[in-house]
């Protein structure tokens, strides 16, 4: 996934697997899509479930993929978005821009879940060591537009805010700024 946002901020455009849309949403060939966006915070029980945030809930029912996701979180994907993931992986595999280990681990490392009758997801084992959750916590429960992520709550506040100031064009040097 790939985002772009124009220098006043204006223009966001996403891309991943499809063509660009500009300010509606993402469009994956040619079909519009809704996308996740918000925080929720979240209990992980005893069992290791989450309760999913409702409006979330209707594109993840009755089943979605959880999987690794980058800097260190739980990514949720909808079976359709997930599907286009492993085809696209395994093409890049054969285009030789995916190594073959990356694809064997997020394949070994992703798990299907089915959504129960409150709306909650078992976040198996493995998941939850990656991601730094543990039972009986407080986590986060983000949109990031095209997948849901889980987040250890210190893990997403550092990284939110880091991208904030990044966003506001803190502590990064611009072309037109003149000392």
């Amino acid at each position: 996934m790939c985002l772009e946002v124009g220098e006043s901020g204006d223009t966001l455009s996403a891309r991943w697997g499809g063509p660009t849309t500009e300010s509606t949403g993402l469009r994956s060939h040619g079909a519009e899509v809704g996308v996740f966006v918000g925080v929720h915070e979240r209990q992980l029980d005893p069992k290791g479930r989450v309760a999913l945030p409702a409006p979330f809930r209707p594109r993840l029912e009755p089943r979605c993929y959880l999987s690794v996701g980058r800097d260190k979180c739980v990514d949720i994907l909808t079976a359709d978005s997930f599907e286009e993931v492993a085809r696209d992986a395994v093409e890049k595999v054969r285009r030789g821009e995916m190594d073959r280990n990356q694809q064997r681990a997020l394949a070994s490392n992703t798990f299907e879940v089915v959504v129960d009758a409150q709306g909650r997801i078992l976040i198996d084992e493995v998941l939850r060591a990656y991601a730094g959750l543990s039972l009986n916590t407080k986590v986060v429960v983000t949109g990031s537009f095209d997948r849901v992520e889980i987040w250890e709550p210190g893990r997403h506040g550092s990284i939110s805010a880091q991208a904030l100031r990044e966003i506001a064009g803190e502590g990064v040097a611009r072309p037109d700024a003149t000392a």
